[in-house]
């Protein structure tokens, strides 16, 4: 994650662009090292000011709320509620904060719910450093950023009316499934997501239905098979 740059031979520190500087963004990553990298990247590249950080989504929309920041960089595997709806409620709030996903999670499963839920960029943590950087400055401009390849896949989706089994679920039955493609039983996905065992249960029980499975055996082999072909 983060792949370091080729070292520069030039001396002396890099030329921050006058229009990024002071720029306002707030970081939302459970990991103190990510958001240290990250603050450190906007500072020395774009001349940004870090003007809050959060573990998870509660404290992000607190944060993001409190300061108003141009933009927020949110990771989706966070403690409790997934990132995913920290940019739904940003976008509900019509708030005028654009959002950047930066996440481990493959682009291929996740990129289109990013955008679907408001973000205006999404980008993996296992490109280099300077493309991190090209995606927040796009972002930060008023563009959309996205791979290459999500790009095509985006617009190649528009002329298609055929949804794949899995566009079928929510944002939060897509969690419980790949939480049961890992093997993890009721109890564990509850304490992992923050939900009461019964809920956990309510969204195993749609995911079945919606995916016409019959029993919770088939449930697992299904989801175990996903993530062993897919990640996740």
């Amino acid at each position: 994650m983060f792949t370091p740059d080729s070292p520069q031979t030039e001396s002396g520190p890099k030329r921050v662009k006058p229009r990024h500087r002071g720029h306002r963004v707030v970081i939302v990553d459970d990991h103190p090292m990510i958001r240290e990298h990250l603050g450190y990247l906007l500072m020395r590249q774009l001349g940004a000011v870090v003007c809050g950080e959060a573990s998870n989504s509660r404290e992000g929309m607190d944060v993001i709320v409190n300061t108003e920041p141009d933009v927020a960089i949110v990771d989706l595997k966070l403690p409790g509620t997934c990132g995913l709806e920290l940019v739904k409620e940003v976008t509900a709030r019509r708030l005028k904060t654009r959002v950047l996903v930066l996440s481990m999670h493959d682009e291929e499963l996740y990129a289109e719910r990013a955008f679907k839920a408001g973000a205006n960029g999404y980008i993996t943590k296992e490109n280099v450093s300077s493309e991190v950087v090209s995606a927040i400055e796009q972002v930060m401009d008023g563009r959309i950023y996205a791979s290459e390849a999500v790009a095509a896949r985006l617009f190649d989706r528009v002329g298609r009316l055929a949804r794949t089994e899995l566009d079928l679920l929510t944002d939060r039955e897509l969690e419980v499934f790949l939480h049961l493609g890992h093997g993890k039983n009721t109890r564990e996905i509850a304490s992992e997501l923050m939900l009461g065992p019964s809920t956990v249960d309510t969204y195993r029980s749609r995911i079945k239905t919606k995916l016409g499975l019959r029993s919770s055996a088939e449930l697992y082999q299904r989801a175990g098979l996903w993530v062993r072909e897919n990640g996740g």
